[in-house]
């Protein structure tokens, strides 16, 4: 078993409850960690036997791409789209930050974090 991180993707988007916020949009950052079988691709040297990370890349550009008022719910659509389109992965987290939200403080960023397994269909 192995880890890949994309980290500190940098992405500017319109996701809020506020009208305003999915108007003007804000910067954004997000990371993801998949766990996946690598031995696979550290033997062959090959792209195809391991987990692409620029398709990680885009589907959390397109998915956030898609305004919503939860951060929630944008990083359950990142999920389950990794789980769809790469089936080694097993395991994938997706933490996404607000930068600078409105929320009445100095506050620097808000975050949540959102794991899940691969689910097993019979």
């Amino acid at each position: 078993m192995g880890i890949i991180k994309v980290e500190n993707i940098r992405i500017y988007a319109h996701h809020g409850c506020l009208p305003e916020e999915t108007i003007i949009g804000s910067d954004y950052r997000v990371d993801l960690k998949v766990n996946a079988d690598l031995q696979p691709s550290a033997k062959s040297d090959a792209l195809e036997d391991t987990v692409d990370y620029v398709l990680l890349n885009a589907i959390v550009k397109e998915e956030m791409a898609k305004p919503s008022k939860l951060l929630e719910t944008v990083a359950k659509r990142i999920l389950t789209q990794i789980f769809i389109k790469d089936q080694r992965v097993t395991k994938a987290t997706v933490k996404i930050s607000k930068i600078n939200p409105p929320i009445g403080g100095d506050v620097e960023m808000v975050t949540i974090k959102l794991t899940e397994g691969r689910k097993i269909t019979q």
